[in-house]
């Protein structure tokens, strides 16, 4: 029995627990993020504090774990971005061009050549094998 044995398969390393470096980076960004907000926007209003670290934290959550189609929030973006900014290229067009009138040229007649015959000679081992072969004799 065949077995197709994957190629090429790339995992991130898992640094802290099921979380990939990246992954770690993004919760522990939005976590360094929001703790300097509390001491700097907490004690000015504290619903405008709670309001951006939950929005953090939710932008964070989806960079960390969500994946569309097998591909990252940032990987998405990234592409996103990208293709927006780039330019489109466009490799072919197909352009109607009239198509080119030729006068045929007449080819001048060639001779014709006559194959020519095969001779056997008598004594041949060829003759021989045919004859035996119409006679199917021993």
């Amino acid at each position: 029995m065949q077995v197709s044995v994957p190629q090429f398969i790339e995992a991130e390393a898992k640094i802290l627990g099921p979380l990939t470096f990246k992954q770690t980076l993004y919760l522990v960004g939005a976590g360094l993020i929001i703790f300097f907000l509390y001491f700097s926007l907490a004690k000015v209003n504290f619903f405008a504090f709670i309001l951006v670290s939950a929005f953090l934290a939710i932008f964070a959550l989806a960079f960390t774990f969500l994946k569309i189609g097998g591909y990252s929030l940032s990987v998405l973006l990234r592409n996103f971005f990208s293709f927006f900014v780039s330019s489109k290229i466009y490799l072919w067009k197909k352009v109607a061009i009239p198509p080119k009138i030729t006068p045929k040229k007449e080819k001048p007649k060639e001779k014709v050549l006559e194959a020519p015959t095969l001779k056997i000679a008598e004594k041949s081992q060829l003759r021989k094998l045919s004859t035996y072969i119409e006679t199917a004799t021993k």
